[in-house]
């Protein structure tokens, strides 16, 4: 308002927006969570989004109701990028109309199979976002453990490091100091300018997204604006699902930042433009993402014993650990089935689970979401089943898988474990 009470003419300043993202399984909604206890985030809204048809991340992120948007009809980067465009319009409706509390910025928090360029382009180059939201910047997080293995094999993940402002290195605490160091040199390859924060060692808090601002490719490689350009003529559309292409190639980093991160982004597609045959199909299956990649969610009514529980996820990370690229859920088990208990990991690795002290929705059943590249649906309801004691035709019980003679070496299990 103005001194004699008139409105003031114009559309209002332009509200900051902030990307995080980085790859799967790297700690985003840890991190949203932290920052979202700040008392100087207080009047921030957060919107995730998520991959599979069975969202949890939501769970995890304390909040005010009104403060918090999911979108889980796939990864932001390709099918729910309408989605995106459309929330941030209805949150500015809502706002201006008074119908919820005035934000002062807007978080979002990508899937990790996400491209972060579209997202970026949704509100760069829309005609009314771009005068109601200004991109702060882009937070990335970077896995230590898995990090380098991540940039090798997912052009994501090196687009998702390109474009940060911020680049934060967690789970250092798990990694060793040649591998932190490496990996260092690689992302500071990839993005010269960004500041390299140690997540374990330095800690973050709400001054992170403070100060920030405003996102620009100044100082970053020729790429980015290349990766941008694209997108915004939709040539970029589609081809950022391939995942049984070739590695990005990490040779010549020394020689420069010029030297065609996008070429390698664009040759670890291989058949760049051949996914458009197939990208209808990915639009209507929410649950994949590419051909080899896709979600799948673990549904269970009955608790669960702790040592079944154990076993399962024992044979599947010791069988199947880099095919894991992300699995989070809630568990209920026998032993203390009104505290349900939070499961994180990521290939490999597996943090120790957490009880909480009570179920934090009306849903109080076991829901696994895993992430999984070139394994099948089928499988893994057939290998739950098999622990939890689902007859099915043809599917082996769980004596037969934990007292297989071929099983991995060392996989063996007490019952009173």
């Amino acid at each position: 308002m103005t001194a004699d009470g008139a409105r003031p003419a114009g559309p209002p300043p332009p509200l900051p927006l902030i990307v995080i993202t980085g790859f799967l399984g790297a700690g985003k909604t840890t991190l949203l969570n932290r920052l979202l206890q700040d008392p100087a985030l207080a009047d921030t809204v957060a919107i995730i989004n998520e991959f599979g048809d069975v969202g949890l991340d939501h769970l995890f992120v304390e909040a005010a109701d009104e403060g918090l948007v999911t979108l889980s009809a796939g990864c932001l980067c390709c099918t729910v990028r309408g989605d995106l465009v459309a929330t941030l319009e209805d949150l500015l409706r809502r706002r201006d109309n008074g119908r919820i509390a005035p934000f002062r910025r807007v978080v979002i928090e990508t899937t990790g199979l996400a491209d972060p360029a579209p997202v970026l382009q949704a509100v760069l180059r829309h005609p009314y976002l771009q005068m109601r939201y200004a991109l702060a910047g882009v937070v990335t997080l970077v896995d230590a453990v898995n990090g380098a293995a991540t940039l090798a094999a997912h052009p994501e993940a090196v687009k998702q490091a390109a474009v940060a402002d911020r680049l934060l290195l967690t789970k250092t605490d798990l990694a060793a100091a040649p591998a932190i160091a490496a990996l260092r040199q690689e992302l500071r390859a990839l993005n010269p300018t960004a500041r390299l924060i140690d997540v374990q060692a330095e800690g973050v808090d709400g001054a992170l997204l403070a100060g920030l601002g405003p996102f620009g490719v100044d100082g970053k490689i020729a790429d980015v604006r290349a990766w941008l350009d694209a997108s915004d003529d939709g040539s970029d559309h589609g081809h950022h699902h391939d995942h049984d292409a070739p590695r990005h190639a990490r040779r010549g980093h020394g020689h420069g930042h010029e030297h065609g991160h996008g070429r390698h982004a664009d040759d670890a597609h291989g058949r760049d433009h051949d996914h458009h045959g197939t990208h209808d199909h990915h639009a209507h299956d929410v649950s994949r993402h590419g051909a080899d990649i896709r979600t799948v969610a673990l549904v269970e009514e009955r608790a669960i014993p702790r040592a079944t529980f154990e076993m399962f996820t024992d044979l599947l990370r010791s069988a199947h650990g880099p095919d894991l690229l992300r699995v989070k859920g809630l568990v209920k088990l026998a032993e203390h089935p009104d505290q349900p208990v939070v499961i994180h990991g990521v290939q490999h690795v597996f943090h120790p689970p957490q009880t909480l002290p009570a179920w934090p929705d009306a849903d109080h059943r076991t829901r696994i979401v895993f992430i999984v590249r070139g394994m099948s649906e089928d499988f893994l309801q057939r290998m739950w089943g098999a622990f939890t004691g689902k007859p099915a035709v043809d599917a082996p019980d769980r004596a037969a898988l934990t007292d297989n003679p071929l099983a991995p070496a060392g996989f063996r299990f007490s019952g009173g474990r």
